[in-house]
């Protein structure tokens, strides 16, 4: 052993025995030429499941397996180990006589964690347990860290979330769900493929936060000397591309919003937008509910999902009601029947809506619709025909221009998508920019900022179009039962574990 290493070991004061002593085992093998990291490859044949799946046609056969053992039983001469990849785990039965004293004596020295390629002959034991005989056993990569008790795994939701790829070891469950997600994505793809769409990539860093409310991030281009900000959105971008010609775009991919955390909000999240030529919101309706029912038939095997004790439906049509609708039936306001801001203004007062500065007709019924109304919405529900105040980038309805073509998408009392007939009117979407500045002016950080170069590729001219947007992250949450947005992204945001101060400072 090196001056060096034999430092690193007596400088490790913070480390319990155990883990001492994985890192003296370490430290032997290296003496012996036997670095566990230097191997840069392992010529796998085989993978757990292929192998238990299809035992008849593998029975006899040797195979190369490679994982990380996961459980270990030593009996004298002879031990069993399972093996743990990416598919599952299997056996093996590992006998000195097989692999050779020498090996096999290292072979006991191998710990739970330890990543190891085993060559050998597949075979069933006499409690009838597929197995694979080794021959040959390599140690690939040491682990110097002990992996959670099996009958406990990991449970503390902090650490699993900072530490996801113990996660993934010991709780299986956890690697189904993104399989799960996985799949739903696939599927997702596969059918707006075939229906004509073109996947696309627009950026990420805008010199203007726009395409939605929502507060931004902000950073900084010291070339350009200039702020620029995390997407919140790409709708702007997409509809520019209609301009362009493309009839049928979509692009899925992370946003960005930096507003509060739950376990529905995380700061950075997956979204997916469409826009289509010469289709309107009615049209995105029916993209809508049927392409997430066909996520969930493709991901779980059917569109009816049980999400925490609750059945949910996937299957069209869903049902259809209009924002002042739904307010009316939970709150009995009738809204038609209002018609002034000052009218709104004062119903809101009596049922205990919040009222804010410059606060309008459209926006209390919006603000009725969260309180009252949204909560209601279990099984999946188009919300329709929201006020032109909140609906910056939406097309004005024919019969009533105070409404927009359109809608929200609920389920399980969440928003999951959002569409709308797009405004492609110059002169209505520069005034609308114009109220979002003025909102801006009276203290909301979330309202719009104005984007010339957007007005200008509508005054170039953008064809009837409609516009739709996913929350991926909320869709899987449903999909796979998962309590938290954070069981869905594999590296949810965390704030940083504080240093303890030094004292002596």
């Amino acid at each position: 052993m090196s001056k060096d290493q034999q430092n690193v070991i007596d400088n490790q004061e913070d480390l319990t025995e155990v883990l001492r002593v994985r890192r003296e085992k370490l430290s032997k093998l290296q003496e012996m030429g036997k670095n566990p990291f230097v191997q840069s490859r392992y010529d796998r044949t085989n993978y757990s499941m292929d192998i238990k799946n299809n035992f008849e046609e593998m029975e006899g056969k040797v195979v190369k397996i490679a994982g990380r053992i996961m459980s270990k039983r030593i009996q004298g001469k002879a031990g069993f180990i399972d093996i743990q990849d990416q598919e599952g785990r299997i056996q093996s039965y590992v006998r000195k006589d097989n692999i050779g004293e020498e090996e096999y004596d290292l072979f006991k020295t191998y710990d739970i964690g330890d990543i190891i390629g085993l060559e050998g002959t597949v075979f069933k034991t006499k409690k009838e347990e597929i197995s694979v005989k080794a021959s040959n056993v390599v140690l690939l990569s040491k682990s110097l860290q002990v992996l959670p008790e099996k009958y406990h795994g990991l449970k503390d939701q902090d650490i699993r979330y900072r530490q996801r790829y113990v996660d993934l070891i010991v709780n299986p469950e956890v690697k189904d769900a993104f399989l799960t997600r996985t799949k739903a994505l696939k599927a997702l793809r596969s059918f707006l493929d075939e229906r004509g769409f073109l996947e696309v990539e627009t950026p990420i860093l805008n010199t203007i936060a726009g395409g939605a409310n929502a507060r931004p991030f902000v950073t900084h281009h010291n070339t350009l000397d200039i702020p620029m900000y995390l997407r919140i959105a790409n709708e702007l971008y997409l509809k520019r591309l209609i301009v362009g010609g493309f009839d049928k775009v979509y692009e899925m991919g992370r946003m960005f919003r930096n507003e509060g955390m739950s376990i529905k909000h995380n700061p950075e999240y997956t979204a997916m937008e469409l826009y289509q030529a010469y289709a309107d919101y009615e049209d995105m309706m029916k993209i809508t509910e049927n392409l997430i029912s066909h996520m969930a038939e493709v991901a779980t095997g059917s569109t009816v999902v049980n999400y925490q004790g609750t059945e949910i439906d996937f299957k069209p049509p869903w049902r259809r009601m209009t924002m002042i609708e739904c307010v009316k039936e939970y709150t009995g306001v009738d809204f038609d029947t209002i018609d002034t801001d000052e009218e709104a203004l004062e119903v809101a007062r009596e049922k205990g809506i919040e009222i804010t500065p410059g606060m309008r007709r459209g926006e209390v019924i919006n603000a009725f619709f969260e309180e009252f109304g949204e909560d209601k919405l279990i099984q999946p529900t188009f919300i329709t025909h929201h006020p032109v105040e909140v609906s910056p980038l939406a097309k004005r309805n024919a019969e009533d221009p105070r409404k927009t073509d359109r809608f929200e998408a609920f389920a399980n009392k969440w928003e999951l998508a959002n569409a709308f007939s797009e405004l492609n009117d110059p002169i209505d979407q520069k005034g609308r920019f114009m109220d979002q500045l003025r909102k801006k002016e009276l203290g909301d950080d979330e309202a719009c900022d104005m984007d010339e170069d957007f007005i200008n590729a509508l005054e170039v001219g953008l064809p009837p179009t409609g516009g739709l947007g996913i929350g991926i992250d909320r869709v899987m949450m449903l999909l796979t039962n998962s309590p938290s947005i954070r069981d869905v992204i594999l590296f949810p945001t965390m704030k940083p574990i504080e240093k303890p101060q030094n004292e002596e400072k």
